[in-house]
């Protein structure tokens, strides 16, 4: 079987090697770098950054650990942006190798649908080339959304490619949207000590999590004194010789040395032949795939961002080993139901399954349960005590709905919950579970039996079940 992967990203590098793995024959066309938007400007690079911020803050506090520091630390940001392109470059060449060790093709240029199956690939160096396949695989992602009203000039109106590489840190930066990228930059930026704003023209930041979430994360961007400018939008931008004027809604005015764009991406969709073969898109030109992964057109599959549903590196990766086994025979579907989400922001936030408004919007009768760091002694001894667990489970069979963490560590925490629900576990089935101590994880365990009115360390004096009908 001769497979062809249109998109080296974390959904088709990943495809590549499943059907290597299974005996298939792979090609795979590619018109930047292995790894796509997750490692080259997403997920790898922002968190390395973010790590570098994140310890810089943890060092201007030595004194609460009882530690003395004689003489200064410094924020090098070109420093901090090397060793993210030293990280970057590690693992790109490690895709390569993974690649070259299992036999796949490789071929840098830009692949275009020409058949169903036939693709014509346009090489960097100016080569016209023609390969034949017996199915193949679309992955060819998203990228930055261009914003007609506020062009980004990548120098003072820039995007998350251009903040990933900026050489020193802006004295102040305002960013426009308040989404996960948006949040988790600001975050990044006040903790290298530039003066942060940030605009959302919804009602909340990171709307899109559960409201108590969404509450606790703004207060914790007031500590940081990140300035949160919600129910407002951005009319104009205007260069002058003191920065940039952001002109906002009600009359509002802001200066910044930068303007950093956050809002929303679109699909790689477009000039790949799409319409010679007369695979369907969306309204927003996202591919459309069934559960199997394929498109209207058999033999044909698409996979990750490209196909319009959550924009996650690990949902793309997941995608890819469904469309993989398909193509090779193996039935295999995509189960969305258990996903986590995860915000590298500080506190960091994670999430799973259902936020509590969908369950009033189904009218699901449900209970939850809580957990506050603060009553952690392991977030004492770590001095993180900002944040909570939150789980939602449903009345009538305990299951668990949904898992919602804000606080030191959330991204790691979050995988007991999507597991307990993967497994179809209740609260009870977690609270029975023996948890060391002292850990993070203890959190979980009393925010289930919470749920129940039975946590140990709960502080409320008449503990009752917190039921909603």
């Amino acid at each position: 079987m001769n497979i062809a992967i249109i998109g080296a990203g974390p959904a088709g590098y990943v495809a590549a090697l499943t059907i290597a793995r299974l005996g298939g024959n792979v090609t795979v066309i590619e018109d930047y770098e292995v790894g796509g938007t997750c490692l080259n400007w997403g997920c790898i690079p922002t968190k390395t950054m973010i790590a570098s911020s994140d310890l810089y803050v943890k060092v201007m506090d030595l004194e609460t650990f009882g530690l003395d520091l004689h003489g200064t630390v410094v924020p090098n940001l070109a420093k901090i942006v090397d060793r993210k392109n030293r990280v970057v470059s590690t693992f790109i060449k490690s895709i390569r190798g993974l690649l070259q060790n299992w036999g796949i093709a490789y071929r840098q240029g830009r692949g275009m649908l020409m058949g169903r199956h036939e693709i014509a690939i346009a090489g960097k160096d100016g080569t016209r080339d023609t390969i034949r396949a017996d199915k193949i695989i679309i992955a060819t992602g998203s990228r930055v959304a261009e914003i007609p009203a506020f062009p980004s000039d990548g120098e003072n109106i820039i995007t998350s490619t251009e903040a990933l590489s900026l050489r020193e840190i802006p004295q102040s930066l305002m960013i426009i949207g308040a989404g996960v990228i948006g949040c988790e930059f600001a975050c990044l930026y006040r903790g290298l000590g530039a003066n942060v704003t940030v605009v959302e023209q919804r009602p909340r930041a990171v709307s899109t999590e559960d409201h108590e979430i969404s509450s606790l994360f703004e207060k914790e961007l007031k500590k940081k004194k990140i300035k949160l400018l919600v129910d407002t939008t951005v009319e104009r931008i205007e260069r002058s010789d003191d920065g940039m004027h952001v002109f906002l809604s009600e009359g509002r005015e802001r200066v910044a040395e930068k303007v950093l764009i956050t809002i929303g991406r679109t699909f790689n969709s477009a000039h790949i032949g799409l319409e010679t073969v007369g695979v369907q898109t969306g309204t927003q030109g996202e591919i459309l795939v069934n559960e199997k992964m394929e498109t209207n057109i058999p033999g044909i599959y698409a996979i990750g961002d490209v196909t319009g549903g959550q924009l996650l590196a690990h949902i793309a990766s997941r995608e890819g080993i469904v469309a993989a086994n398909n193509c090779m025979g193996i039935e295999n579907a995509m189960d969305y139901r258990v996903i986590p989400a995860v915000l590298f922001t500080s506190p960091e936030i994670a999430s799973v399954g259902l936020r509590e408004f969908e369950a009033i919007d189904k009218g699901i009768a449900y209970r939850k349960g809580y957990f506050q760091f603060r009553s952690s002694g392991k977030a004492h001894a770590m001095g993180e005590i900002a944040g909570l667990i939150k789980i939602i489970s449903e009345i009538s069979s305990d299951r668990i709905l949904g898992v919602h963490i804000i606080g030191p560590h959330a991204s790691d925490l979050i995988h007991e919950a999507a597991l307990a629900m993967h497994a179809g576990l209740t609260t009870k089935d977690v609270a029975s579970t023996i948890h060391a101590h002292p850990t993070l994880s203890e959190g979980i365990m009393e925010a289930a039996d919470d749920a129940h009115g039975d946590a140990i360390h709960s502080a409320r004096k008449e503990q009752k079940e917190n039921i909603t009908k």
